[in-house]
This record gives structure tokens, C-alpha cells and sequence, in this order.
């Protein structure tokens, strides 16, 4: 079986280190295997193709703004990606994230469609079944279950500056998505799925099912971390740790620099990810900058107490997981797929919004030692997220897919 995975980045983040695991994990396997992306994180990979360049991604986001649409662009970069399609003939195109300005969807889905190729679409957010947001629940609107129009989400993500063309790529989605015969939808999450299950973009496909994320607990585990230590000058402090790939307003700095008000003297707030420019945090907080190196992040997870993430939304929450895999509980909020990972005695869900909840479970942390609820961490995450078993169900889909 030849299968072709489209994702806007290979090795980079979240869903380029899924989308390079699991191509790795089919060669293991004997499948024939191929990525399609349009940035990368290795280079000169045999079976990787490069969708288009930045100059190209560049002309798109601009066209994307002043237009109002986005993934209609791109045009030379997909009838590329279309050629090569035509000469590796793929049994199962499975879709990532493609909202990164370097392809053009309808010409994409037009393609799969009149070719019959078994498609899967991976609902890391929800895109694929709105005009154009990626997120709903901080908007509190649900017009994707009818009909994307008049949108509160036009200036957030990949903003629109002068029109609104939601209801028109809804459409667009509705009727190309459709029309593809052998369609299947993975839900990262049960929230995510149900959400699909309600999408009329969705109506004729031929499996929706929730597939979990996974992480690869051979590198998250606990490990001694004493060389940061020393280089952060971390002693016995208490360490609360935060993870984001940039701070924006959905991963909410500014409840961490409240948060650092009501810990005990003895803790300190450690920061990874890219922050704005000329933020000034307290002294109890250090920011460490953006990292994509697994190595650091696995120690970065050890080196903490406990894990807190104040998103709302989260469509799976895999900074979650990593952590709990190194033994490291979470603190979060009580909502959407945050209540499917963080299990019994792994730490603490909070109502939505509550701050002084999330101190307070975080000084119940403290005093109870991170070690009361390391060991189901791990076991829980172990049970739950595991990637060779989370593969597996992937590997059981194209295989029901194709019959």
C-alpha cells in the first residue's frame, strides 16, 4: 500500500514530529511511504516532497489577506504536488494541517475526488469544517454546523483585512469534501469527533472515528535533568512550567505572570516558547525561548513540579501528555479535550476561567510532593497515548479505507 501524508511541516511542532513518526513507523512496516509538506525540519529526505518555497508562501498570505480567502492560492506549487501524486499513484492521501498559505485546496480535493484515492483528514483543529477558523469555542459560535457566514473570527489566525469570505469557503468545502467517495475523519480527541460527527461537511464520509494523538514515551520519560539545573540556577526551587510554540493571547501569558503572585517564595516559573518583544517578566519567571529540540523539551518537562496549561481550547493538548509521560502532573482548565488527558490522580482540572483555582492546585502540588502523583502519570499516559498502539488503529483505518 503507498500512502501519501500532506501537512504543512515535516519535523517541526506538533504535527510535523506526528506526521514524521508515523511515516517512519510505515517504512518500518514495509508500507510505501511519502510526506508532502511545504517546510522541513530534516533535510534531503529520500520520499519527501516540498510543496512550493517561501517566496511562494509569502505571495500566498498576502493574496490570502487582501482577498479574503484562503487556501485558493498557490496554484503552480499544487499542480507540482499533483504531478508527483501522478507518478507515485498513492492507494491513501491522508491530510494534516493545510492552513499554512502553500496550497490550493479546491484544486487539491478536486483531484482526489475525480482519481477515487481513499482519503483520511486528521482534525488536529478544526478547519477543515468552518470557513475559516481553526478554533470556535473562545467565539462562542457554531455556524459551521449550518452555514460559515458573518464571522467573529475574521482578524485571529490567518486574518482577512478587508472582506469576509467565510460563507463562500464553507461552501466550497462542503461541496468538494463531499463528493470524495472513500473519506474517513480522525478526531484527535472524543470532543473533536463528536464536533465532526455534527459537521454537514462531513455528511457522506465513510468513517468518523477518534484516533488519539500519540507520544513516543522512549523519549519522554523521566530522566535526570541536574545540568539544567545548574544552568538555569534552579536549586531546590519549586518549578512550574509553561510550553507553547509562541505566547499569544490563547496561551495567555499574562494569567502566568498573575499566577507567579500567588506561589510560594521558594518557586520559580519557567517559560518555553517565543514571547513578544519587550515583555518584562517578574523575577520569579525565565523564559527559555522557543525550542523545537525534543532533547530540551523532555527535560524541560522533568526539570518541572507540575505542568500548567490555561488554554480553553485544545483539541487534544499532546504538552499535556508529554508531560504526564515524564511523570510530570498538570494543572488545566476543566474543558474540551483537557478532561480526556488528564487522568485520576494526574493532577487537577479547573473550572474554566478560575485562576485562583489553578494557584490553588498548584499549591496542593507543592505541598503534596511531585512524586504522589508521578507514578500515575506515567502509567496513565502509557495506557492511554501509546504510539505503537495509536499507529496500529491508523494503519486498521487505510486498510478499512481501501477494501
Amino acid at each position: 500500500m503507498k500512502i501519501l501524508q500532506i501537512n504543512a511541516v515535516y519535523n517541526i511542532g506538533s504535527t510535523g514530529r506526528n506526521t514524521t513518526e508515523l511515516h517512519y513507523a510505515l517504512l518500518q512496516r514495509e508500507f510505501e511511504s511519502y510526506v508532502a509538506c511545504s517546510m522541513s525540519g530534516s533535510a534531503n529526505e529520500d520520499r519527501l516532497f516540498m510543496i512550493g518555497d517561501k517566496k511562494d508562501r509569502k505571495i500566498h498570505a498576502l493574496l490570502s489577506r487582501l482577498s479574503g480567502k484562503q487556501a485558493y492560492f498557490s496554484k503552480n506549487a499544487t499542480k507540482k504536488l499533483i504531478k508527483f501524486m501522478e507518478k507515485i499513484k498513492p492507494d491513501v492521501v491522508h491530510l494534516g494541517n493545510l492552513h499554512a498559505n502553500f496550497i490550493n485546496l479546491p484544486l487539491l480535493l478536486k483531484y482526489l475526488d475525480e482519481k477515487d484515492i481513499a482519503t483520511v483528514i486528521t482534525l488536529h483543529d478544526f478547519w477543515f469544517m468552518t470557513g475559516k477558523c481553526v478554533h470556535f469555542i473562545e467565539a462562542d459560535c457554531y455556524k459551521w454546523k449550518t452555514e460559515c457566514k458573518n464571522c467573529p473570527n475574521l482578524q485571529s489566525g490567518n486574518s482577512s483585512w478587508f472582506f469576509d469570505r467565510t460563507k463562500k469557503m464553507f461552501n466550497d468545502k462542503l461541496s468538494l469534501i463531499s463528493k470524495i467517495k472513500r473519506l474517513a475523519v480522525i478526531g484527535v480527541s472524543d470532543w473533536v469527533t463528536v464536533s465532526a460527527k455534527k459537521s454537514p461537511i462531513f455528511k457522506n464520509a465513510k468513517i468518523i472515528k477518534k484516533i488519539y494523538n500519540w507520544v513516543d514515551f522512549e523519549s519522554f520519560r523521566p530522566k535526570d535533568i541536574s545540568q539544567l539545573k545548574d544552568k538555569l540556577g534552579i536549586t531546590n526551587e519549586f518549578v512550574v512550567l509553561g510550553v507553547a510554540t509562541i505566547w499569544d493571547e490563547r496561551k495567555d501569558l499574562n494569567s502566568f505572570v498573575k499566577l507567579s503572585e500567588q506561589l510560594p517564595e521558594n518557586s520559580k516559573i519557567v517559560i518555553v516558547g517565543s514571547i513578544p518583544e519587550g515583555i518584562k517578566l517578574p523575577d520569579n519567571m525565565i523564559a527559555v525561548g522557543r525550542t523545537e529540540s525534543v532533547e530540551e523539551l523532555v527535560d524541560y518537562y522533568n526539570l518541572a513540579d507540575v505542568f500548567v496549561t490555561l488554554s480553553a481550547e485544545e483539541t487534544f493538548g499532546k504538552v499535556s501528555v508529554e508531560s504526564l509521560g515524564c511523570g510530570t502532573p498538570v494543572v488545566c482548565y476543566k474543558a474540551t479535550a483537557n478532561i480526556e488527558v488528564v487522568g485520576e490522580g494526574c493532577g487537577y482540572l479547573v473550572e474554566k476561567g478560575n485562576l485562583d483555582g489553578i494557584g490553588e492546585a498548584i499549591n496542593k502540588i507543592y505541598v503534596d510532593g511531585k512524586e504522589k502523583y508521578s507514578g500515575n502519570c506515567i502509567n496513565f499516559a502509557r495506557s492511554n497515548f501509546d504510539k505503537k498502539k495509536l499507529i496500529d488503529e491508523h494503519i486498521a483505518l487505510y486498510n478499512e479505507l481501501c477494501k
